[in-house]
C-alpha cells in the first residue's frame, strides 16, 4: 500500500508556490518574529515540533479561546488541531480557567495532596473502571512509570510496541521495524547510546495475532503498551476482536497490558477503554485532561495496586523506583484536572463532538467522492483522519506508507490561507464540543476547494 498521488509533482509545486505566497503576505509578523527568535531558540521555537508545520516559518499565536485562535498579525483560524489534543475541550475552557485562577491564589505545589485529588481519583475510577489512580506531569511521564512499574513487578527486561506506535519520548517506544524486521531508531538521536534497541523492546505490526503471539511466546516481555486505535502514522483501526485476542494472549503469558488513551480520549467520557469494554491492566492519560495544562494520570487495577503494596510496602514506590517528580500531583494542575472533568469533559460535551465528528467524517467522505480522489477517511469519536489511499490501513507499515509529504504539507497550507488549522505531520482533525455546524461545514467546504485545484 502507498499513496495514490493525483497530480503531477510539477503542477503541485507551483499551487504550493502560489500558497507559499499567500502565506508570507498574511502573515509578516510571524515571519519576523521568527527571525528574532532564531537568536536566542534553537530553530526559532522553543520546542522543535513548533516549527513542524511545512512552512518557512510558523505561526506565533497571540490569543486563543474555544475553537478560534489568533495569530500575531490578526488573523483567525478555525482550530481543528486543538493542540495535537492538548485542547480537545476548546482553548481555555471557563470553567478551568475560573478555577485556576482562585487555585493559583491558594496555593500552586506543595507536595501535599489536596481533597481535589481524591475526587479526580473517584470521577476517573467511575469512567474507565479502574480502582486506583496515580498523577504524573505528562503522558510521556506516566508512560515510563507505568513501565517501570511492570518490569519490576514481572521481573522482565522488556515491552512490547506496534510498529509506527507514538508513546511521547520514552526509549523503549522511539524504534520501528526496518522492511527485513530489524529494530532501528526513529529519529538521529539515540537517547541509549551502546544499548541494542532489542534489549528494550519487541515490535510488532498492529492488527497481527500471529506476530503478537510469536514475541509474547519468549515470556520476557513485561508489558505490552498500546494504543487503542493506532494515531501517530495517521490512523490504524483495530481488527475486529483484536482487543479482545490482545487481552487473552497478555494473560496467558503473564504480560501486563497498559492502553495509552492520550490520543484517542474523543471517544467517549471514559475514553476507547469505556466504550469498547476494555480490560486493561493499566490506562494512562494526558493532554486534554487539565484543560490543556500539563498534567497526566495513570490508572491500575486493584491486583496490581496489591503487588505494588507487596513488593515495596504501602508508602508506595517513589524510593525504590523513583516514581513522581517534586510538582507531580501539584494543587494547581489537580485542580484544573477536577473542573474539566466535572465541568468541561461531561456527557453531553462528548455526544456533541463525536456528532460532530460524524459530520465532519461524512462530509470528508462525500467530496472525496465528488471530486473522485482514490482516498479514503478513517474516523474515531470525534477525531477523522484523511488518507491518500483508497482502503484504511491495517498496520503502522501501511499507514505510514500512505504519507504524501508533498501534499500533506500543500493541503495544510492551502486550508491555513482559508483561517482553517488541522494538526501538522498528518491529515487529523478533531471537532472540539463548542465547534458549530457552520464551522465544521466551513472545513468541508476548504477541502472541497483544496480538491477542486487538485484535480
Amino acid at each position: 500500500m502507498t499513496f495514490e498521488r493525483v497530480i503531477s509533482q510539477s503542477r503541485l509545486d507551483t499551487l504550493m508556490a502560489r500558497e507559499v505566497k499567500t502565506y508570507e503576505s498574511r502573515t509578516p509578523k510571524s515571519r519576523k518574529a521568527f527571525d528574532q527568535a532564531g537568536s536566542v531558540l534553537l530553530n526559532g521555537v522553543p520546542m522543535p515540533w513548533m516549527g513542524d508545520w511545512g512552512t518557512a516559518y510558523p505561526l506565533f499565536m497571540s490569543h486563543a479561546g474555544g475553537n478560534r485562535i489568533t495569530d500575531i498579525d490578526g488573523n483567525e483560524y478555525i482550530d481543528f488541531c486543538l493542540g495535537d489534543t492538548g485542547a480537545m475541550f476548546g482553548h481555555s475552557p471557563a470553567p478551568t480557567a475560573e478555577a485556576v485562577t482562585r487555585q493559583v491564589q491558594r496555593g500552586i505545589t506543595t507536595m501535599l495532596p489536596t481533597e481535589d485529588a481524591a475526587w479526580v481519583g473517584q470521577e476517573l475510577k467511575s469512567r474507565f473502571g479502574l480502582p486506583f489512580w496515580q498523577v504524573a506531569m505528562t503522558a510521556t511521564e506516566a508512560n515510563r512509570y507505568v513501565i517501570r512499574i511492570c518490569r519490576t513487578l514481572t521481573k522482565r527486561p522488556k515491552i512490547l510496541v506496534f510498529n509506527e506506535c507514538y508513546h511521547g519520548s520514552i526509549d523503549e517506544a522511539l524504534v520501528h521495524m526496518e522492511p527485513d524486521g530489524e529494530l532501528a531508531l526513529r529519529s538521529p538521536y539515540d537517547i541509549n547510546p551502546g544499548i541494542p534497541k532489542d534489549a528494550l523492546t519487541r515490535v510488532v505490526e498492529f492488527n497481527d495475532i500471529e506476530a503478537l503471539e510469536e514475541a509474547l511466546g519468549h515470556e520476557d516481555v513485561a508489558c505490552v503498551l498500546a494504543e487503542p486505535v493506532m494515531t501517530n502514522c495517521g490512523m490504524v483501526l483495530p481488527a475486529t476482536g483484536y482487543h479482545e485476542k490482545l487481552r487473552e494472549v497478555c494473560t496467558r503469558t503473564g504480560t501486563l497490558l497498559i492502553i495509552d488513551e492520550t490520543h484517542i480520549q474523543s471517544s467517549g467520557p471514559g475514553g476507547y477503554t469505556a466504550a469498547n469494554s476494555l480490560e486493561p491492566d493499566f490506562v494512562t492519560l494526558g493532554k486534554c485532561i487539565a484543560g490543556g495544562i500539563p498534567v497526566a494520570v495513570y490508572g491500575f487495577t486493584a491486583q496490581v495496586a496489591q503487588d505494588i503494596n507487596r513488593s515495596f510496602g504501602h508508602k508506595g514506590v517513589a524510593d525504590p523506583m523513583g516514581i513522581g517528580g517534586t510538582l507531580s500531583g501539584n494543587a494547581f494542575a489537580v485542580n484544573a484536572m477536577k473542573a474539566t472533568l466535572e465541568h468541561v469533559a461531561t456527557p453531553e460535551a462528548f455526544e456533541r463532538m463525536i456528532r460532530g465528528g460524524n459530520l465532519m467524517a461524512d462530509g470528508l467522505e462525500a467530496i472525496i467522492e465528488k471530486h473522485g480522489l482514490p482516498w479514503s477517511v478513517t474516523r474515531c469519536g470525534a477525531r477523522a483522519e484523511l488518507q491518500f489511499v483508497p482502503d484504511q490501513p491495517v498496520c503502522g507499515s501501511q499507514a505510514k506508507a500512505a504519507f504524501d509529504w508533498p501534499m500533506i504539507y500543500y493541503t495544510h497550507l492551502f486550508l491555513v490561507n482559508r483561517g482553517l488549522m488541522i494538526t501538522p505531520f498528518h491529515n487529523m482533525m478533531l471537532v472540539p464540543p463548542m465547534a458549530t455546524d457552520d464551522d465544521i461545514n466551513a472545513l468541508i467546504s476548504g477541502w472541497d476547494d483544496c480538491m477542486a485545484a487538485l484535480s
